[in-house]
């Protein structure tokens, strides 16, 4: 029940009770203190769960036809989500276009304040026309108080074209929860340090962030078992990830191999960790495995059935 009045503080902004002693208190109560409110994080994330896979399915079916999964925010907000958007193409595999972050202010409020740039909706709703937005898209709104100008912006242009809308916030927001399909509300409760929702909100809207890349990755088909099989072998440490990847990939259900024939193999493969598995558990030759891949949607388990 939100017993929040229309136009009282946000709860991300209220003073947190147990840490009015924290400036003279040890360095180690200190710690102590945070990490205790820490420990909140993952309790309120997991009662939103049954929420977070509801948009990860939602997000997914949109994919499959084509859509893009957009982050939009402000602030420690929209930094989180260019984090996240960052990470899905060497992670995943996917093109840059696939998941995308706007953040108010754009590029430059990456790593400097932009003055007020949150609080201009019309530049929101801007940004999101700029992207051409669709009903094929999903599109979330991160705002720990739900309450920024810039997201509720953009979450109106978007819904107004027919996307899917999704709201992520600390806080019992009518105003974000007006204009979303599916609500994400981990209330993590007053900051350690009052407002300064890099620390809990930001803690959480992570990890949220984190379930809803990687569920939709791991429902498209961007996993085998636990293994990121899109991964792109582009330095070193990358390839070596990749010829590790076949090997256990193999190992799980079929032929041991040794670092030098899943090097030779993904060589063969163009470095396509996929193709190489599924030649690895077939016999095929790498056009038919990537024909397989085709035919299966990209999902490796589908492509080895084929074989069956």
């Amino acid at each position: 029940m939100n017993n929040q009045q229309p136009n009282s503080p946000s709860l991300t902004e209220a003073r947190n009770p147990t840490t009015v002693d924290i400036d003279i208190v040890s360095t180690l109560d200190m710690v102590r203190m945070i990490n205790a409110e820490d420990q909140r994080v993952a309790e309120a994330v997991a009662k939103e769960l049954p929420h977070i896979a509801t948009a990860i399915d939602a997000i997914a079916e949109r994919m499959r036809a084509g859509g893009r999964l957009i982050y939009i925010g402000a602030g420690t907000s929209g930094r989180l989500g260019v984090l996240d958007a960052s990470e899905c193409p060497p992670t995943f595999g996917t093109s840059p276009e696939l998941v995308i972050a706007l953040i108010a202010g754009g590029a430059k409020a990456i790593t400097t304040a932009v003055e007020g740039a949150e609080d201009n909706a019309a530049a929101g709703a801007q940004d999101v026309a700029a992207l051409n937005v669709g009903p094929a898209d999903s599109i979330v709104g991160i705002a720990a108080s739900g309450r920024t100008p810039y997201v509720l912006g953009g979450l109106a242009e978007a819904r107004q074209r027919g996307a899917l809308t999704i709201g992520l916030a600390c806080n019992h927001a009518p105003e974000l929860e007006g204009l979303v399909e599916i609500s994400l509300t981990p209330i993590v409760g007053p900051e350690v340090i009052s407002g300064s929702t890099r620390l809990k909100a930001g803690t959480a809207q992570k990890m949220v962030l984190n379930m809803l890349s990687t569920g939709v990755m791991i429902r498209l088909g961007k996993t085998f078992s636990n293994l990121m099989v899109d991964v792109q072998p582009t330095n070193a440490k990358l390839r070596e990830r990749a010829r590790r990847i076949v090997k256990e990939a193999c190992a799980s259900i079929g032929p041991n191999l040794c670092d030098e024939d899943a090097g030779a193999l993904l060589d063969r493969c163009n470095g396509e960790v996929k193709t190489a598995i599924v030649v690895a558990l077939t016999g095929a030759a790498p056009a038919e495995a990537r024909a397989r891949l085709l035919q299966a949607h990209g999902v490796v388990r589908r492509a080895l059935k084929e074989n069956a």
